[in-house]
C-alpha cells in the first residue's frame, strides 16, 4: 500500500478503511514510516476529524502494535481508571489503594506530568527507592498479592501510542478529541480489566476548558469502549481550580497519605471516594450509597492506607510514608506562607497558572524529559466560593531560594480572583456518561 495514498485521501476528506489505518499506524511504530508522513497523517486527521469507525480503527491499531496485559493471573474484580490531567490531582495516589483495600484490583498505567499537570509516576517516585518500571509479569503478580500497581508503560504496550504521542505535540496536533480518545482508550484497553473509569478534567487547569469539550470527549471515550465490548463510565470532573491543596511531587505525596489515613475532608477525598464507590457498585453487588459508606470507613480505619504502604512496599518504596511521611519524604529548604493580598470571597481560580507556578519552582517539566525537584512546590488552601481575611495565610510555597519563593507567591495570588461578592463552588462532577 502506498501510504502517501492514505494521507491523501484523509487530507481531502475522505474516509480511510481498517487497512489503509492498520497499515500506516504500524508502518510508522515500526520505524518503515518516517516522521513527515505521519505528521501529514495526524495534521490530516487533527483538520478533517475522524468518524467513529477511524477512531474505532485507529485505537485498535494501536493496541495491535505491541503486547497486552490480559491480567488472567488476577482473581479479584479489576479496574482501570484514568484521569486526562489537571493540577493537585492526587486521585490515582489514594483511589488504587482504596480500591484494592475494597476487595478490588488496581493495575494502572500510569504517566509523567508534562507542561501545567503533575504526573502520578513523578509523584510515586518522590519516595525514596519506589520503583515504577515494572514487567508485565511482575505488575500482576503484584496486583494478585498486593491487589494494586501503579507503573510506567513499559516500551511493549502500545508502542504507537508513544511514538504518536510524541509526534503530536511536536505537530500542534494534541486538541483533537478523536485523537485524545484513541490515545487515552488505546492504553486502558490494551489492560485486561472489567472495568475503566475515566476521570474526564474540565475547566482551567484541564486540556479540555469547557464541559461541553469534556463531555465530547467523555462520550467519544466511551464509545470506543463500548465497540470494543468493555465496559466503560466516564465522569466529566471540574478543574476550574486545583483539585487539592497540595501542587508539587513530595507534596502531593504527603496530602494522599493525610486522605487515606482518613485525616482530611474536601473535594479530593470527595473524588477519590465517588470513583471508588462507582468501581465497588459496578463489580460487585453493592448498592451505591453502600459502597461509597465503605470506601470512607476504609479510610478513617487505616485499612486503605495499609494497602497504600504495602503498595509502595511491594515496589521497592520506604513504607513508613503512610505513618510519617515527612520522615522520608524530601523538603524544601525555604518554606514561606501566600498571604489574602485583601478581604473578600475568593471568585475564581486559574489553575493551569497555579500549575505553571509549580513547573518555574521545579516541580514539573516544561519538556518531556526534564528532570524534577521532588521536594518543591505550592500548597493552596483557599477555594472558590471561600471568605479570606487581607494578610491572612491560604497557602505555602516550597522552594529552593528565596527569589523562587517570592515569585511563586506572587503567581499564585495573581491567578486567585478576590471579590466582594460570594460565589457559589462549582459542582464537582457536572455528569456521567457510558455504559
Amino acid at each position: 500500500m502506498d501510504l502517501r495514498e492514505v494521507v491523501a485521501a484523509k487530507r481531502d476528506g475522505g474516509t480511510l478503511t481498517e487497512d489503509q489505518i492498520r497499515s500506516l499506524v504500524l508502518a510508522y511504530a515500526g520505524g518503515e514510516a518516517d516522521d513527515g508522513l505521519a505528521a501529514a497523517f495526524l495534521m490530516a486527521c487533527f483538520i478533517r476529524g475522524l468518524d467513529p469507525a477511524e477512531t474505532l480503527f485507529l485505537t485498535r491499531a494501536m493496541v495491535e502494535s505491541g503486547s497486552t496485559l490480559p491480567l488472567e493471573g488476577v482473581t479479584r474484580p479489576k479496574v482501570d481508571k484514568h484521569s486526562t490531567g489537571g493540577v493537585a490531582d492526587g486521585v490515582t495516589l489514594v483511589f488504587a489503594p482504596l480500591a484494592a483495600s475494597l476487595g478490588l484490583a488496581v493495575a494502572k498505567l500510569s504517566g509523567r506530568g508534562l507542561g501545567h499537570t503533575g504526573g502520578t509516576l513523578d509523584k510515586l517516585e518522590a519516595i525514596p527507592g519506589l520503583r515504577t518500571e515494572l514487567s508485565m509479569a511482575e505488575m500482576e503478580r503484584q496486583v494478585e498479592e498486593v491487589g494494586c500497581a501503579v507503573a510506567a508503560q513499559t516500551k511493549d504496550v502500545v508502542p504507537a501510542d508513544g511514538a504518536l504521542y510524541a509526534l503530536r505535540d511536536a505537530t500542534a496536533t494534541v486538541p483533537s478529541v478523536p485523537l485524545i480518545a484513541a490515545s487515552v482508550m488505546s492504553k486502558k484497553l490494551a489492560v485486561g480489566s472489567d472495568l475503566i473509569l475515566l476521570d474526564v478534567k474540565a475547566g482551567s487547569g484541564a486540556f479540555m476548558k469547557t464541559p461541553e469539550d469534556a463531555r465530547a470527549l467523555a462520550e467519544a471515550c466511551a464509545a470506543l469502549g463500548e465497540a470494543w465490548g468493555r465496559r466503560v463510565r466516564a465522569a466529566v470532573t471540574d478543574m476550574s481550580q486545583p483539585l487539592g491543596d497540595a501542587v508539587g511531587n513530595a507534596l502531593d505525596v504527603a496530602e494522599a497519605v493525610e486522605v487515606l489515613r482518613g485525616k482530611r475532608s474536601g473535594r479530593l477525598t470527595d473524588l477519590a471516594v465517588i470513583f471508588a464507590a462507582a468501581a465497588l457498585a459496578d463489580l460487585t453487588e453493592a448498592r451505591e450509597e453502600e459502597a461509597a459508606a465503605r470506601a470512607r470507613a476504609a479510610l478513617e480505619d487505616g485499612t486503605a492506607a495499609r494497602a497504600f504502604g504495602r503498595m509502595v512496599e511491594a515496589q521497592g518504596g520506604d513504607p513508613r510514608v503512610v505513618d510519617d511521611p515527612w520522615a522520608v519524604l524530601p523538603r524544601a529548604p525555604v518554606v514561606r506562607p501566600i498571604e489574602a493580598p485583601r478581604s473578600g470571597w475568593v471568585g475564581g481560580m486559574d489553575a493551569e497558572a497555579m500549575g505553571r507556578a509549580g513547573v518555574a519552582l521545579g516541580a514539573g517539566r516544561p519538556r518531556k524529559g526534564d528532570l524534577i525537584d521532588p521536594a518543591v512546590g505550592l500548597v493552596v488552601t483557599a477555594e472558590v466560593g471561600d471568605r479570606v481575611e487581607a494578610g491572612a495565610p491560604i497557602g505555602e510555597v516550597h522552594a529552593r531560594n528565596e527569589d523562587a519563593a517570592r515569585s511563586a507567591g506572587a503567581a499564585v495570588l495573581a491567578a486567585i480572583e478576590v471579590g466582594e461578592e460570594t460565589v457559589g463552588a462549582p459542582p464537582l462532577v457536572y455528569g456521567w456518561h457510558g455504559s
